[in-house]
């Protein structure tokens, strides 16, 4: 049977990079403070990782304004929102993803701040004007969009043999080169990416942030979508392995909040 998500996940680095990645959620998961505070140790990743995520979108904040309430930002608002949705929508994830991703903008720009077209919401745009916060140059047609998300909502939800890290990235890597809603599109890719990594048992308690590996890695994080969006098997490759590093670092940072915890 063809499987995409297996070709990709034998390209030349990214079973390496895919190890180091699950040996790392591994470890956090073993961690003893999660016996009895794992549902804290996930909401302050899912505060990172929405603070994270907003500094990829162009809109960055200290992690201590935005846990004191303090920054009124509509993408960071919109982050928060999404990343508080992650629970309860996987189990739609699993089976709608085209309405999981739907129901992702309408978080992602709903707010009454946001300054975006509520006639919008959650459907895929229908002119080629998108945001580009990772300059990315022109984004796809709305044909090519219709299609390619039809494509992968297909893939999604037919069975593979490849690794969870490895669907998630191609998923997030599909949505950040599609820009399917023109807006805030970012953080819908990066949510789909931990929607997968929930659903799929990887980290089914969201204890990782990846979009803290990403910030962390800096410029590495544009380079790599690039080069997948150039569609070859290097630059898939290339952005595989490093969503599997930010994984990994998103782990470790997890990690840490899990020691901060016990010595509280």
């Amino acid at each position: 049977m063809n499987d995409p998500f297996a070709h990709v996940a034998g390209l030349p680095g990214v079973p390496e990079a895919v190890a180091a990645a699950r040996e790392a959620v591994d470890r956090l998961l073993g961690h003893r403070i999660l016996r009895r505070q794992s549902a804290e140790v996930s909401a302050e990743s899912a505060l990172r990782g929405a603070r994270a995520s907003a500094e990829l979108e162009g809109a960055p904040a200290s992690l201590e304004d935005v846990r004191a309430g303090l920054v009124e930002d509509p993408l960071i608002q919109g982050a928060l929102r999404v990343s508080a949705s992650l629970g309860s929508l996987a189990p739609t994830w699993r089976v709608a993803p085209r309405q999981a991703l739907a129901r992702l903008h309408v978080l992602a720009v709903s707010g009454s701040d946001s300054g975006f077209d509520s006639g919008s919401l959650g459907r895929p745009r229908a002119s080629l004007e998108a945001t580009d916060p990772l300059s990315l140059g022109s984004p796809p047609s709305p044909s090519q969009v219709a299609e390619r998300l039809s494509s992968l909502s297909d893939l999604l939800t037919t069975p593979t043999e490849a690794p969870a890290l490895v669907v998630a990235a191609v998923a997030q890597g599909e949505l950040l080169a599609l820009r399917p809603f023109g807006s805030a599109d970012g953080l819908v890719a990066r949510a789909a990416a931990r929607l997968t990594l929930i659903d799929r048992g990887l980290d089914p308690k969201s204890l990782a942030a990846p979009e803290v590996g990403h910030v962390e890695l800096g410029s590495a994080y544009a380079e790599a979508i690039r080069a997948y969006v150039s569609g070859t098997p290097s630059g898939v490759g290339q952005w595989v392995s490093h969503c599997a590093e930010a994984t990994a670092l998103g782990a470790r940072d997890a990690l840490a909040v899990c020691e901060a915890f016990t010595r509280r």
